[in-house]
């Protein structure tokens, strides 16, 4: 009884410091951009320098984010290792790597570089949990369990989702929905979304918005959308694989490496400012209204590059935002082509289809955006486009982000009807 009680409060600390880190964490940039920028944002804050600071800023904020990777003492860690210490047990998550990658990132998005902020929130939620467990010397499933849970609460103070976020940890980090981790993760994601609502607002992060299907004939065109959406969420996985194999090619020293991601990210930031950062603001402007082809195709082709040239860097941070943004513009575009009257529709939907293509989670992609829509009418385009983008995306046999960071590491595996089944298996557990 004791050790259940010991439990459930693990549970409970482990959610109340997931949410009050991402508070804290994205406080804190708001408050940098206010008091150095005088904006409320870092697209606004980049957009408002001259040119030359543009190319500038990124850079030092790459400087040093490289530095501090530089002197990291344990390996390189990130959602790849929660995925195997939650699925496999077996990784000890170190808080101290943990925390040099959350400044290094800090850092990073304080620059503009254009990074996802959901990476350090997960990750920190995952080593809050490892980091009890290892304090109350808690057995093995209880470790797992309270890695869960953090990572989950870490998802859901990201994006507001709680659903979604339970759906994550499930579909894309465990792989399974045993009782005796689904009931801990749910229950994480109402605490940290409570936690969250209170501080920063109780809507979605991207607003309400009302959807409308026109007639069951244009679920043909949302399929086909479905098709587009993973063609690009591919095309957007090799040109980061090309930069990631190209710094491995052409291996510098943090932080030169680094740096040569803020050249890739200032450069860009001098034409096209609204690639700093996740994503956010560029995406709830899309969502509100339509934009010009020519606008879709240079926001998309820059924001892929400077994601790829920040991420293959080594600089931490997600691609999840970057992600939702591209599927956003994309959606905007095909709404455009076919000449639709709500746009932020297939916006929307389109959020949901290039992030199901990406990390190959099609049911957390099609119910985030459920969440953040809260219109029941775009629930079947939602599932539509997310199974059709998955499928193809998997058909052309491309694995998921964090699937391919695994197997950079060498560890793979597949999820089938049997139950977890390891491909490879050549990882070696973090010190």
């Amino acid at each position: 009884m004791k050790a259940r009680l010991r439990f459930l409060l693990g549970v409970v600390l482990v959610t109340t410091g997931a949410a009050v880190f991402a508070i804290v964490f994205r406080s804190s940039l708001t408050w940098l951009y206010r008091t150095l920028y005088g904006a409320e944002n870092v697209v606004d804050s980049i957009a408002g320098l001259p040119p030359w600071l543009r190319l500038v800023v990124p850079v030092i904020g790459a400087a040093v984010a490289g530095t501090i990777a530089r002197f990291r003492s344990a390996r390189m860690q990130g959602v790849s290792n929660v995925m195997e210490a939650v699925a496999l047990g077996r990784v000890q998550l170190s808080l101290r790597t943990t925390v040099s990658r959350i400044v290094s990132s800090w850092a990073a998005i304080a620059g503009g570089m254009s990074i996802g902020r959901e990476g350090p929130l997960i990750e920190a939620g995952g080593a809050f949990g490892a980091g009890l467990a290892r304090l109350t010397k808690a057995p093995l499933n209880d470790t797992r369990v309270l890695m869960a849970a953090g990572t989950a609460a870490g998802f859901a103070a990201a994006y507001n989702t709680p659903f979604a976020a339970a759906l994550f940890v499930l579909e894309s980090i465990a792989g399974i929905a045993a009782p005796e981790l689904l009931l801990p993760v749910m229950a994480a994601t109402v605490g940290a979304t409570a936690i969250t609502r209170a501080t920063v607002g109780a809507g979605p992060i991207y607003g309400q918005r009302a959807f409308g299907l026109r007639s069951n004939a244009e679920l043909l065109s949302f399929a086909a959308f479905g098709v587009a959406a993973a063609l690009s969420a591919v095309a957007f996985k090799r040109v980061l694989a090309r930069f990631e194999r190209w710094f491995e090619e052409h291996p510098l020293r943090q932080p030169f490496r680094a740096v040569v991601g803020g050249l890739v990210v200032g450069v860009i930031a001098i034409w096209v400012p609204s690639v700093a950062g996740n994503g956010y603001e560029p995406l709830n402007r899309i969502l509100d209204a339509p934009i010009g082809l020519d606008a879709v195709i240079i926001l998309v082709i820059a924001k892929v590059m400077a994601t790829s040239g920040s991420v293959g860097s080594g600089i931490p941070g997600g691609i999840f935002t970057p992600m939702l943004l591209v599927g956003a513009a994309l959606g905007s575009a095909w709404a455009t082509i076919a000449g639709v009257s709500n746009p932020g529709s297939y916006a929307l939907v389109g959020m949901a289809a290039a992030t199901a293509a990406s990390i190959h989670a099609p049911l957390t992609a099609a119910v985030m955006v459920f969440e953040l829509s809260g219109d029941y009418a775009i629930a079947l385009p939602l599932i539509l486009t997310t199974v059709v983008s998955t499928s193809i995306s998997r058909a052309l046999g491309t694995e998921s982000v964090y699937e391919s960071e695994l197997r950079k590491r060498g560890l793979g595996w597949d999820l089938t009807l049997e139950g977890r089944q390891i491909t490879a298996d050549d990882a070696r557990p973090s010190e």
